[in-house]
């Protein structure tokens, strides 16, 4: 008997399987919005492991902005992920927004991850 999913769940399953199809060996960057944060993560799908992640809860960061859900939280995420997965010799990536459209906080932390040197 197949396992029934909520809409968000659906959607992001096909998302992520669209994204797994055409990613080529690229790891995902991944993200996570929830009302009071925002998270994003590097994967490397073929072995299972996080490269890079970075949130609105980091101590540096948590520090410098007032409100962890803005899109200038999201625009420091984009750009300290970028940062951090730059050091892990990640420099292309494959964008996972998830269930979420590409607006807002989300398009804010795909800017700055693109500014930052990211390319995807």
């Amino acid at each position: 008997m197949p396992i029934s999913l909520k809409g968000s769940d659906r959607r992001k399953a096909r998302i992520r399987k669209a994204i797994k199809a055409r990613a080529f060996g690229r790891p995902r960057l991944s993200v996570f919005r929830s009302d009071k944060n925002i998270y994003a993560q590097i994967i490397d799908d073929a072995s299972g492991r996080t490269l890079a992640a970075a949130s609105t809860l980091d101590k540096d960061v948590k520090s410098s902005v007032k409100n962890g859900s803005t899109s200038e939280a999201a625009a420091a995420i984009g750009k300290l992920i970028a940062e951090r997965g730059i050091a892990a010799k990640v420099s292309e990536v494959i964008f996972d927004r998830g269930a979420y459209l590409y607006h807002g906080r989300v398009k804010a932390l795909a800017d700055a991850a693109r500014e930052a040197g990211l390319q995807f």
